[in-house]
């Protein structure tokens, strides 16, 4: 009689946040991939379910606790339920008293241990759920073999994280509390991991950390963000894109500028949360205030590449916004002309500086203020984007059906720009030449560069 296989089992992930938590899902499905677990998008068919969390702003961890109660409410009686990443971390007794039927939390750090943690939640027989929430800063960031779910995923494009934690202190964020200080991954770790994206056909590479500009600061390098960009294009030269994200303004450096320009690989786009442009709002923020050096990294940057793309994001209704810093932060985008901009309202975290500061600004005007903002800049992204139009740019196709394609150029990092509407269906995760035909706000249209022009 032949013998019964045994059943793979299988685990539903959910991730909620940023493209940080991006990254950590993708090693917590490849550690489970390795240990024989079957992923599923059906999380009644799965014996685990993973949410990892977010808990940076009250908005967030509303979201997290309400998907975690959504899959609690469908559990069966032989299926775990793991609340793991930021919120886990930050509020773990706060969310094994808000949700019901949770079996355990893993926190930012400890999910490389997720296939010994499901073990010990299978085993466990106390009623509370299963705590592995390390104490920030003493884990150390591993490296996960990526290139299997890379090539399953089909992705071109993909995010690699060079630190995890934050040791710059601005008075609203609470990411130090529960990730800990700055800690940046060993250089040989990172590329060995581009080496294998590379070699899973990836096309796009994106830079992520709390602090992308803050690499190798914790062991007393100082501006070491350059050379690993430098050692990065050399050892992966098949990687067309190497974008940047979440570089703090008071480390930008002019080697920088200097590497980003030197090496085409490295694409002229940088996203710079710069969070106000009033440098009093940004004395109380305990961020960097000086404008006017801000303003001529800026220039140099520019001037030093053409086409070279600027996003940033901003808080307002900070605590003691008057009228005319908020007019001040207009006028700051009205000189600088950023390319992409996002805007969020202030949401006041327990544990942090600007949470009891005086002169709350009444949510009200906090809105109104938002959509002034995003009104204000709306023209502006307009008018950058005009500029684009007649130019070829090479894109990379996301998604194609109904005789066109949603495709991205360098000016577009994935989820959070515009994309480029290219009037054929073109192969996804390719790299195609296209020809810029029209602009809108926050999106371009084109034709594929050979294609012959109609004229009417």
């Amino acid at each position: 009689m032949a013998k019964k296989r045994r059943k793979e089992p299988t685990f539903y992930l959910l991730t909620l946040g940023c493209p940080k938590n991006t990254f950590d899902s993708e090693g917590i499905s490849e550690m489970l991939l390795q240990a024989d677990y079957r992923s599923t998008d059906n999380p009644r068919q799965a014996d685990v379910m993973i949410v990892n969390t977010c808990g940076f702003l009250q908005a967030a961890k509303d979201e997290s606790i309400g998907a975690l109660r959504e899959l609690a409410a469908v559990k069966r009686k032989h299926q775990l339920l793991i609340a793991a990443g930021c919120m886990a971390q930050r509020f773990g007794s706060e969310v094994t008293r808000e949700v019901r039927g949770l079996d355990g939390l893993i926190g930012t750090r400890a999910w490389t241990d997720i296939v010994p943690f499901i073990q010990k939640l299978r085993a466990n027989k106390r009623p509370q759920p299963l705590y592995h929430l390390p104490e920030t800063g003493d884990t150390p960031i591993e490296t996960v073999a990526l290139d299997r779910q890379q090539v399953e995923l089909g992705r071109a494009s993909a995010y690699l994280k060079i630190s995890d934690g934050c040791s710059a202190p601005c008075a609203f964020c609470t990411i130090p509390s529960f990730k800990g200080l700055n800690r940046s991954r060993p250089r040989e770790h990172i590329l060995a991991e581009a080496r294998r994206l590379e070699a899973a056909g990836v096309k796009e590479i994106i830079l992520i950390a709390q602090d992308t500009t803050a690499y190798g600061r914790d062991w007393g390098e100082l501006d070491g963000l350059p050379s690993l960009l430098e050692q990065l294009v050399e050892a992966a030269p098949g990687v067309n894109w190497w974008r940047l994200m979440y570089a703090y303004p008071g480390h930008a450096s002019d080697k920088l500028v200097e590497v980003m320009a030197a090496h085409s690989p490295i694409i002229p786009y940088i996203d710079m949360p710069l969070q106000h442009g009033h440098p009093d709002t940004l004395k109380r923020m305990r961020r960097p205030h000086n404008v006017d050096k801000l303003l001529r990294w800026i220039e140099q940057y520019r001037a030093s590449m053409p086409g070279a793309v600027l996003r940033t994001t901003f808080i307002v209704g900070y605590p003691g916004e008057t009228e005319a810093e908020f007019q001040g932060l207009l006028d700051f985008m009205a000189a600088v002309k950023f390319d992409r901009v996002g805007a969020f309202t202030f949401s006041p975290e327990p544990d942090t500086p600007a949470f009891d500061l005086p002169d709350q600004v009444d949510p009200d005007i906090q809105q109104e203020r938002w959509e002034r903002l995003m009104a204000f800049q709306q023209p502006i992204s307009l008018e950058r984007n005009r500029q684009m139009v007649g130019q070829r740019l090479d894109v990379l196709v996301d998604g194609a059906g109904d005789g066109l394609s949603i495709a991205r150029s360098y000016r577009d990092a994935p989820e959070i720009d515009g994309y480029v509407v290219v009037e054929k269906e073109l192969p996804v995760g390719e790299m195609v030449p296209v020809l810029v035909t029209g602009a809108m706000e926050y999106d371009l249209v084109a034709m594929p560069a050979d294609q012959p022009i109609m004229v009417m």
